[in-house]
């Protein structure tokens, strides 16, 4: 392995403190998923990552996913995972499974993992806790009598509002919350919420500093695949009307620019497969990731 010399080890920390007092105290969301979360290395990198950010001076919350790990728990018991657009179908006995895997489990490791590296961390659920107010997710299908017809995917809902209070108060008590992406709805049903969405509406409850989203690419690629570093919301909705930023990657984008428009400075979209892609971020001058802005 490559020695790195104390001088060259020395810049490099230099050159993270502005950055440093930048976030400091400073709202900083994480979706949390993908590669970077079944990868044993890549999470342990990720709980350091975080904890530093807190010895840094920042508030940074944790928002996990954890489809593979649910798609799994369902196999083992021999349910077939159907899916809509992206989005899990989810009947009465799924969103049990759901509930336990993500909350149980998934929540679970992730504090512990932070608390293995000295950091502070507690466990939150969207429903259980009442940070996310969920209404029914309604889904639209096009037939082949191209009328549109709304497809039920179930216990999968959408978060109509946001109450960041319990959120507050556990980073004031210097803890980091990591929260599961269930909502509760007004007559007290539970929801799925995709992950990527509840970030966002999180972040902009929060007026965050800014909303990392963990994929498992390099970021958003021009048409010759090169990364694209900085993105400005009209640059991002015109590469979505061309082409180029197509797929998965749109939803992903929609919920950058929702969260901006609603209060978050910036968002990234982010490699998780990349070691210590957090801190790479956050603390030097170009990043790795694509950082969309107003």
């Amino acid at each position: 392995m490559q020695k790195i010399d104390s001088t060259v080890r020395a810049k490099i920390l230099s050159e993270a403190l502005p950055y440093m007092q930048l976030y400091n105290e400073e709202y900083i969301v994480v979706k949390y998923g993908g590669h970077a979360m079944v990868n044993s290395n890549l999470a342990e990198k990720f709980a350091q990552n975080i904890v530093m950010l807190q010895h840094a001076g920042m508030y940074p919350i944790v928002v996990h996913g954890g489809g593979p790990q649910i798609g799994e728990t369902l196999k083992e018991q021999g349910v077939e995972s159907k899916f809509h657009n992206g989005l899990r179908i989810t009947d009465a006995e799924t969103i049990k499974v759901v509930e336990k895997v993500l909350y149980e489990i998934i929540n679970r490791d992730i504090v512990s993992s932070i608390k293995k590296f000295g950091g502070k961390s507690v466990s939150l659920s969207g429903n259980k806790d009442s940070i996310i107010r969920a209404k029914k997710l309604t889904n639209a299908q096009e037939t082949d009598s191209n009328i549109e017809k709304i497809m039920d995917l179930g216990f999968v809902g959408e978060p109509e509002s946001i109450s960041p209070d319990i959120i507050i108060e556990t980073c004031n008590t210097g803890q980091i919350p990591v929260i599961t992406p269930l909502g509760i709805s007004h007559d007290n049903i539970t929801y799925n919420i995709n992950a990527d969405t509840a970030a966002g509406a999180i972040a902009s409850a929060l007026n965050a500093k800014r909303l990392l989203m963990l994929t498992d690419i390099v970021g958003v690629l021009d048409d010759n695949k090169n990364l694209i570093n900085e993105l400005k919301i009209s640059e991002a909705k015109r590469l979505m009307s061309t082409g180029t930023i197509n797929g998965g990657m749109i939803p992903k984008i929609e919920t950058c620019i929702e969260a901006i428009k609603n209060g978050v400075e910036k968002s990234v979209i982010l490699d998780g497969r990349v070691e210590n892609a957090i801190i790479l971020e956050l603390f030097t001058e170009d990043g790795i990731g694509t950082l969309i802005k107003n």
